[in-house]
């Protein structure tokens, strides 16, 4: 029913929501091909999510995007871009207009360890050092790229690496567990919102498909075995969340059966609303051509 490439996150997703912890609507963030995560911490509609990768009117670009254009300014989501890193000296761009304005509200890039590869990476964090730009640069690195493990890439793992070549303040923390997470994230963007510059957080992670669809591809990455997934499995951030609210007394098994169950209910009826939206009309392929 989708008609265009789908890149899934599952495994990835407490870095948005612990990023989006401390992050205001008139901040301004920027993605990649990647993105339902990041567009969802900040708006969980997963209406207008299904919308949009369904082509229809309804959806975050009105249909016009699909999976890989998102858009959501309302709620500071600055838009989503497959062309890789295209968007990050962007949300270095849009930091320095908030500073210029004096609005104490920061750019926000994900990034992720492949792009960290092309030279515009490295432009943008030299610019934002040199200029002080209130940005805050998240490197999203589930090792991989899109087929290749990073030792087959690049002569360390760690990309936090250029961070310091360009002498702005990071942190590297466990990508997997929102909590961590949420907490460097609000370290580093308390910083940036005091004007003191830039500044880089590493999550290390593990998407559990492929680089497209659903499916392992076990058979395109160096070292990705089924094993190595089953492995980063038992480290998904909700069930290791679920296990810790549980274990300290402020969860139990009842509250999440009825938790899954409100949320199954409710990606349910979204999508069936979702399949059963108009299309746009065919003006609007004009209508939205400069």
């Amino acid at each position: 029913l989708i008609g265009g490439p789908v890149h899934l996150g599952a495994g990835q997703e407490a870095i948005a929501v612990g990023i989006s912890q401390s992050l205001k609507k008139t901040d301004r963030v920027f993605s990649a091909h990647r993105s339902h995560s990041h567009i969802l911490a900040l708006n969980p509609d997963v209406h207008k999510l299904f919308a949009e990768i369904l082509g229809k009117e309804t959806g975050f670009s009105k249909g016009m995007g699909g999976s890989m254009h998102l858009w959501d300014q309302p709620s500071g989501f600055y838009g989503s871009v497959p062309i890789v890193t295209a968007t990050v000296p962007l949300a270095v761009g849009a930091a320095m207009a908030a500073k210029m304005k004096g609005t104490n509200d920061i750019g926000c890039a994900y990034i992720g360890d492949g792009a960290a590869e092309e030279g515009v990476f490295h432009e943008s964090l030299n610019l934002a050092k040199v200029f002080n730009a209130p940005t805050l640069f998240v490197i999203e690195n589930n090792l991989f790229a899109s087929h290749m493990h990073i030792s087959l890439r690049q002569p360390s793992d760690m990309i936090s690496r250029f961070a310091i070549a360009n002498d702005i303040p990071y942190k590297l923390v466990d990508g997997n567990d929102v909590v961590a997470v949420a907490n460097s994230a609000k370290d580093l963007i308390t910083d940036i919102r005091l004007g003191e510059g830039p500044r880089l957080i590493e999550l290390v992670t593990y998407r559990w498909y492929g680089h497209v669809d659903w499916r392992d591809d076990i058979d395109v990455g160096v070292k990705r075995s089924q094993k190595d997934i089953k492995n980063w499995k038992l480290r998904d951030p909700i069930t290791r969340l679920t296990k810790a609210m549980v274990d300290k007394g402020l969860w139990d098994e009842s509250q999440d059966e009825n938790l899954n169950g409100h949320l199954d209910e409710l990606i349910n009826v979204a999508w069936e609303e979702a399949i059963n939206d108009p299309y746009p009309s065919k003006n609007a392929t004009m209508d939205y051509v400069y």
